[in-house]
């Protein structure tokens, strides 16, 4: 059997224990521990199955304490919309001249949105922003005419959740070094976005288990009893 390091055993912590949701992000705080300010993350393992249209569950929340990260945006739009793209704080904005400089492989963004107009040109890049996760969708509110908004939400703490094909989400919910009230009102509105994301198709238990980490530290069980709604 492997011998466990120094720092394995400073961070150990019991995978079936169960915690209530302000032990779990005092302990997850508490392992992180390396040289950079880790994120805090959330897994949530939902009762749904993604490879069936009714059972997907996707969105966007905004998190009250924002993110702890800096988030560059593109935007695809002419015009005035482009302007007023660039005036809320867009990092990246153009039209096919946009769509060049991604087909020759280089994305300097990690939120895309577009206004209606643009999707014809955006749908050719289908292939190389669909993997990434870039696709601009209506739904997530990532196309639309009000650009502006939509800009400012991605750089004010929105970020996009998605179930992937085990049935689990995973999300950061801020920096280790955010206090833990911050933690806490992020965790939770991530929770009730998720909660009211519930698809018809899902049947039985939805939020099956819940767990809190930091980016390099163990995975800590949350007592689903005290996650409200779940």
């Amino acid at each position: 059997m492997a011998k466990l390091t120094k720092k394995q055993k400073s961070n150990a912590v019991n995978p079936e224990t169960l915690h209530g949701v302000d032990q779990a992000i005092a302990l997850a705080k508490q392992n992180a521990t390396a040289k950079f300010d880790e994120t805090i993350e959330v897994a949530l393992n939902l009762g749904v199955d993604p490879r069936h249209a009714d059972q997907m569950v996707r969105g966007v929340v905004t998190l009250p304490a924002g993110t702890g990260k800096t988030v560059r945006v593109g935007v695809f739009a002419r015009g005035a919309k482009a302007e007023e793209a660039l005036a809320a704080g867009a990092d990246v904005v153009g039209a096919e001249d946009l769509m060049e400089t991604i087909q020759s492989g280089t994305i300097d963004f990690d939120r895309c949105i577009a206004t209606p107009d643009m999707m014809g040109v955006v749908g050719r890049l289908g292939k190389v922003l669909g993997p990434k996760g870039l696709m601009p969708n209506p739904k997530l509110g990532t196309v639309t005419m009000n650009v502006a908004e939509a800009v400012k939400a991605a750089k004010g703490g929105q970020v996009e959740y998605r179930v992937e094909k085990a049935g689990i989400i995973h999300s950061g919910i801020g920096k280790a070094s955010f206090t833990q009230e911050d933690l806490r009102r992020n965790f939770d509105a991530l929770v009730d976005a998720v909660v009211r994301a519930k698809p018809s198709g899902a049947k039985g238990k939805y939020v099956r288990k819940v767990a809190v980490s930091s980016t390099m530290g163990p995975g800590i069980r949350v007592d689903t009893t005290e996650v409200a709604g779940a």
